[in-house]
């Protein structure tokens, strides 16, 4: 069934052109929508009247972690990490390795609702589970099927495990590539080989997709690739063919050279800044010195709020990267440019938002960038619609019984914590 939005104050998310409007919107994967004068002959749709309200494209994360889902609130780790490296070792790779199939359900059906309540309909995430690898991508990917979430997924392929994990994980990647778009994963410079890197690069190639690997985001990553390569990351990664493929995404990308950016923003790779998960981590800033305009924006599992992390990546780029209104919200909205120039399914025109948003000051296209960053945010996305289908009304989810799954994902978590203790 088509949805009618009546009275909307539609804004372009490429333009900001503002235009009040009827809007019909057609169901489906790449459907379209109608701008219409008269609705009264329209039938057989959902009407919802957006009087006051404004309609825009949808959000989508650039990278994300479902499997960090359930460490919000969990105790202290045995040791007290002292650096980055202990900080995966202690916090992260235990808790990854803890996972099992309803803990990863539970995480990627809590990931689908927040990320749907925050206004993004498309969701490239990088998903790691060493002791529960084989099928753990369609766990996940059934559960954001349900809540009606476009997804782009990896298996972080790492040989920190041994052989025989990074087999499995090679094999789950091959497996879901099979009949599903998505991405080949690595976990970064430091955990792979040059064995598996050619492997992994191989798969990128015989389904025409991309890499997906953290870059730099601590010293050490550069530290470790020449002391053992004789080269840096990144030119370890163009050796291998990784920046020759637009679907590649290059995350963080923190501890990089002149060289390193120059070879970025002359190959194809996408980067995914995210701002939030380096400062906590107290990795450092990120700066798009000489790496051209491919960037995206990513949550890096820290939160599912796309918004939250424009601000963020506003606020902190006063600090180092000279980031005004608009390119902050260029970075937001690049995402949509990665999928349509890889013509992934999922981010068409019939996936929106509808923003409950009541300015006490005028908002129009000249202003709107500054509403963008100083006044939006999630708590004014009202409805969202993904393929054309209404996932979102008055701010509650409509395809799944949130309050049964957020019980499920509670009884989770607590098993989580408790077999990280051991």
């Amino acid at each position: 069934m088509s949805i009618l939005l009546k009275n909307a104050t539609y804004i372009d998310w490429r333009t900001l052109e503002f235009k009040n409007t009827n809007i019909l919107v057609e169901e489906g994967l790449n459907g379209k929508i109608k701008f219409i004068d008269n609705y009264d002959l329209i039938k057989n749709t959902e009407i919802i009247n957006c009087k006051g309200k404004f309609v825009t494209k949808s959000f989508a994360v650039g990278h994300h972690h479902v499997y960090s889902a359930l460490a919000r609130g969990m105790g202290a780790s045995k040791k007290n990490p002292e650096n980055f490296y202990e900080i995966l070792k202690y916090i992260w790779w235990t808790l990854d390795k803890s996972l099992d199939k309803d803990m990863i359900e539970a995480s990627a059906l809590t990931t689908a609702i927040a990320c749907s309540k925050a206004g993004s309909t498309f969701v490239i995430d990088h998903h790691a589970s060493p002791n529960y690898i084989d099928g753990s991508l369609n766990i996940i990917a059934k559960a954001f099927h349900k809540v009606g979430v476009s997804h782009l997924l990896c298996y972080e392929i790492t040989d920190r495990d041994g052989e025989e994990k990074t087999e499995q994980g090679l094999a789950e990647t091959e497996n879901y590539l099979k009949t599903n778009q998505g991405l080949v994963g690595l976990h970064a410079s430091f955990t792979v080989s040059d064995k598996t890197v050619r492997k992994a690069v191989r798969l990128m190639d015989k389904y025409d997709s991309g890499i997906h690997i953290h870059v730099a985001e601590d010293l050490y990553d550069q530290t470790h690739c020449q002391e053992n390569y004789d080269k840096r990351v990144i030119e370890r990664l163009n050796d291998s063919g990784v920046l020759d493929s637009f679907k590649s995404i290059l995350v963080h990308c923190l501890h990089l050279n002149d060289q390193e950016r120059r070879l970025i923003r002359n190959n194809k790779a996408f980067v995914a800044q995210n701002v939030e998960s380096n400062l906590n981590n107290k990795v450092g800033y990120f700066s798009s010195k000489d790496l051209g305009d491919r960037i995206l924006l990513g949550t890096d599992g820290m939160h599912s709020d796309m918004l939250q992390s424009a601000k963020a990546s506003f606020f902190s780029g006063q600090i180092i990267d000279n980031l005004d209104y608009l390119g902050a919200y260029l970075r937001f909205r690049k995402v949509h440019d990665y999928i349509a120039l890889n013509q992934y399914e999922g981010d068409g025109e019939n996936n929106l938002v509808i923003l409950d948003y009541d300015s006490p000051t005028e908002i129009n296209k000249n202003n709107f960038l500054g509403h963008f960053i100083f006044g939006i945010n999630s708590n004014h996305v009202n409805d969202v619609i993904s393929n054309g289908k209404l996932i979102v009304k008055d701010r509650k989810i409509q395809t799944v019984n949130e309050s049964e799954i957020l019980r499920f994902s509670r009884e989770q978590s607590v098993r989580l914590w408790k077999k990280m203790k051991k």
